[in-house]
């Protein structure tokens, strides 16, 4: 029972000390530990707080109380056929979303201005998995959301480590 024990023990040291971290964990600058969303939809916002909890942040209740604000414009994703069967159903299904962002620091002073993030995922939609396919774009929905939020994260930590020197 004690070996088993120590090779966890020796196994863990070893992972962290090589500088191993969970996927989707981020190394966050000081100025960027809480972070305020103004806007967004609900998908986007459970993203952000998945990758900040992952990554010993948090999201903030009040800009007051916040390293960092995130405003978010113009947050959605569009749904529509791309090719249609022989019975008029869809066989192929475009998911296109616009976001715009812009970064703020805690003085309100502009570290990114306000951008456009444009994303895209196509899907084949078997007509005879009808609930798996729902599933499946609320899934290709989810990695949409993930891709934006490290997109924002890592442009979000850019410029907090550039104004920090």
């Amino acid at each position: 029972m004690r070996i088993n024990k120590s090779v966890i023990l020796i196994a863990s040291l070893l992972t962290t000390a090589c500088g191993y971290h969970l996927r989707g964990a981020y190394d966050l600058p000081t100025g960027m530990k809480t972070i305020f969303l103004q806007g967004g939809s609900p998908a986007l916002r459970e993203q952000l707080n998945a990758v900040l909890k992952s990554s010993s942040g948090r999201l903030a209740v009040s800009p007051e109380k916040a390293d960092i604000v995130l405003r978010i414009f113009k947050d959605g994703i569009e749904r529509r056929a791309l090719s249609l069967s022989e019975r008029g159903r869809s066989n192929e299904i475009e998911l296109e979303g616009h976001l715009e962002f812009e970064v703020l620091d805690a003085k309100n002073g502009v570290l990114v201005a306000r951008e456009p993030i444009n994303f895209r995922r196509e899907y084949f939609n078997d007509q005879q998995a009808v609930i798996a396919k729902d599933i499946e774009e609320t899934v290709i929905r989810n990695e949409m959301y993930q891709q934006v939020v490290r997109t924002i994260i890592n442009r979000g930590r850019s410029a907090v480590e550039a104004k920090g020197k």
